[in-house]
């Protein structure tokens, strides 16, 4: 029971640790743009980090739980390992300043640990490859979305002075920064629900057909929307600044962007990454301007901490996975 309350806790640090972590993805561009200070920007992104269970169904929660690996694999010290590697890799790449995926880092975390324990056949290989196919689709569809939208905003704006422009967009940048910051709560909190629901199922507190309680529900919301609340500022100097510059109309096509790609997402129970998603929209309403709007040479870096979160926090996991199974001898 001990063991099982410490997996919970650690279960709600890592959330907390991915809110912190990933604030940069629902602030960076309206902080960016100047149009909320970063104390505002946060409170309003953890409030709607925190109510996005009253709008979307548990389906990543159950993706979560079942759909990476095995459930009559996973024990306590597979998911007590998964999260010890998710925390540090989160931590790790939160003192570079790169926005590397939480959701990836656990899925990957998951894997390491339960191969360590049973091998790669405890792997659910189409869950798994649906997961990673979505590290290129969901920035790709980002990406797209955003240039699309310029495209029409440009448009649709064409015959209004910039300052028109620019105050009407400051306004509507509140709207899509809350929508963005709600799929990031949605999708993102929802992950740590399906492990808490797990670790509660291998020692026995629930069977397979129970649904996961609401205590579950706001202890983790709550903990992503604290999470956010504190601000990982290294991160959101990266997203706002270092990728391309936003203008407030840009801020809000990437932000529009990001939402609908995150609220498709969650609504068909894929747990995709939030930074990967609002990176990638950030691209493409850059590259609306061209091609040399885009640093290229930040995005390289960041697409290779993408490519290598899963397979370190795999590594990582494994180890420790090993090292908690000796200290239990």
């Amino acid at each position: 029971m001990t063991f099982l309350i410490i997996v919970i806790a650690l279960v709600l640090i890592f959330d907390f640790i991915n809110g912190f972590h990933d604030s940069a993805n629902s602030i960076a561009t309206v902080v960016s743009t100047k149009v909320l200070s970063p104390f505002s920007a946060v409170l309003l992104a953890s409030f709607f980090n925190f109510v996005a269970f009253l709008v979307f169904p548990l389906k990543v929660a159950t993706t979560m739980g079942k759909g990476v690996v095995n459930p009559e694999v996973i024990s306590l010290t597979v998911i007590a390992a998964a999260l010890v590697a998710a925390i540090a890799w989160n931590l790790l790449t939160w003192w570079w300043g790169f926005p590397s995926s939480s959701s990836h880092t656990l899925v990957g975390g998951l894997v390491g640990a339960a191969v360590a324990k049973a091998g790669f056949g405890s792997v659910v290989v189409g869950g798994v490859l649906k997961i990673v196919a979505f590290i290129v689709i969901a920035p790709l569809l980002g990406m797209i979305i955003s240039f699309f939208i310029s495209a029409l905003v440009l448009y649709i704006s064409r015959n209004f002075s910039p300052h028109t422009v620019d105050k009407h967009f400051r306004r509507l940048q509140l709207l899509s920064a809350a929508a963005f910051s709600l799929g990031h709560g949605g999708n993102d909190a929802q992950k740590s629900m399906g492990i808490i629901w797990v670790a509660l199922l291998v020692a026995g507190q629930v069977t397979v057909d129970t649904p996961i309680a609401l205590w579950i529900v706001l202890s983790c919301q709550a903990a992503i929307a604290f999470g956010t609340l504190f601000g990982g500022w290294r991160i959101v100097k990266t997203m706002g600044q270092r990728i391309t510059k936003l203008k407030p109309f840009e801020g809000f096509c990437a932000e529009s962007a990001g939402a609908l790609t995150l609220f498709g997402a969650t609504h068909f129970g894929i747990p995709v990454s939030t930074t990967h998603t609002i990176t990638g929209s950030i691209i493409g309403a850059g590259a609306r301007k061209g091609v040399s709007a885009v640093k290229w040479g930040v995005t390289t870096k960041i697409f290779w901490a993408w490519i290598l979160t899963i397979p370190i926090s795999a590594m990582v996991s494994a180890l420790v996975y090993f090292l908690l199974t000796w200290m239990q001898q």
